[in-house]
């Protein structure tokens, strides 16, 4: 089994890999990776350099945080909430997010106040939701999950209003929402890199916690776990994460589900083996994407939200009728 793991630790470096070199190849300007080289050998000429590093580079590393992040943070909340649906947004943070985006999108702020915006707002959400769900010194998962959904069904009826009421804007808003990498430049990646690259840390230094919570919280209390800790950490690394990748590149459904599921049935469920494979998996998959989301209607460009939703909503119909035919063999 561990030779198995390795092998497929290898295999997703080698599509990291892979999918960084094709991503920074594919584009309205093709740089073959013979060229890519002679860049990073200082042996080509300006206008390739100036594409590959100050365009290209840092659009797909951030692809690759971003992917990683959130695939991370699905891997440990499905573990947390014991929940195969549950995906980094399951809490709100999403809709606070764009509900920030939109106001900002709608004033005028540019893109360092949306960014700026969609973060604030997104931990202003969870912070709610925490509250509503702790009684006392417990926080309640299944209160969480329900306060996440309700708030998110509240704030996205304010979004639609809003955009109702600001037609001119509306574009601007629906392609946030839908996710792109289109303006990223290195200060994105400067600032969203430390954060995600902590908190996955984070979640990986409790990972054989989160294991022992995973088979129930009284059996991991009997351990001397302190549970309410752990629970705290992952949640709070985990929602300052999705607010970092929301506030960068829109909302992009479905990373968090599909990757933590397939790396389950590749690695298991030890979140020691997971989390990392999480993270590899995770960035790889969403470079994809990204350069599927430029080439497909080349020269045009489509959100990614739309790449991962296609990807996403089959397999999200898959988990369903699985649950279903478990539920119905019981």
């Amino acid at each position: 089994m561990r030779a198995s793991r390795r092998t497929f630790f290898i295999m997703s470096i080698l599509l990291l890999f892979f999918s960084a070199i094709l991503a920074v190849s594919c584009g309205a300007v093709r740089i073959p990776p013979q060229e890519i080289f002679n860049i990073i050998a200082g042996k080509s000429n300006v206008t390739s350099r100036i594409i590959l590093v100050s365009l290209r580079l840092p659009r797909v590393l951030e692809a690759g945080i971003v992917g990683a992040g959130l695939s991370v943070v699905g891997a440990a909340f499905q573990g947390l909430f014991r929940n195969p649906m549950a995906d980094p947004y399951v809490l709100g943070v999403s809709s606070g997010a764009a509900f920030g985006a939109t106001i900002a999108i709608i004033l005028g702020l540019g893109m360092f106040g949306t960014g700026l915006a969609a973060f604030i707002t997104a931990i202003v959400t969870i912070s709610i939701v925490y509250i509503i769900a702790r009684t006392g010194t417990k926080v309640s998962m299944t209160a969480m999950l329900l306060c996440g959904i309700a708030i998110s069904a509240f704030l996205s009826a304010f979004i639609s209003l809003m955009m109702l009421l600001n037609h001119n804007e509306l574009s601007r808003i629906v392609f946030w929402t839908m996710g792109s990498f289109s303006l990223i430049s290195w200060n994105q990646v400067y600032y969203s890199a430390p954060i995600i690259s902590v908190g996955a840390i984070l979640m990986y230094v409790y990972a054989r916690d989160l294991n022992a919570i995973m088979t129930g919280e009284e059996i991991a209390e009997h351990l001397g776990i302190n549970t309410e800790l752990v629970k705290k950490v992952i949640l709070v690394a985990g929602s300052l994460i999705t607010a970092t990748a929301v506030s960068i590149g829109g909302i992009i459904g479905f990373v968090g589900l599909i990757v933590p599921h397939i790396a389950r049935l590749l690695v298991g469920s030890d979140n020691r083996i997971l989390i990392p494979f999480c993270a590899v998996s995770g960035a790889a998959f969403l470079m994809l994407a990204d350069t599927l989301s430029r080439i497909v209607l080349s020269p045009s460009e489509i959100p990614i939200g739309i790449i991962t939703a296609a990807f996403g909503g089959p397999f999200f119909l898959y988990l369903l009728i699985k649950a279903k035919t478990k539920y119905e063999g019981m």
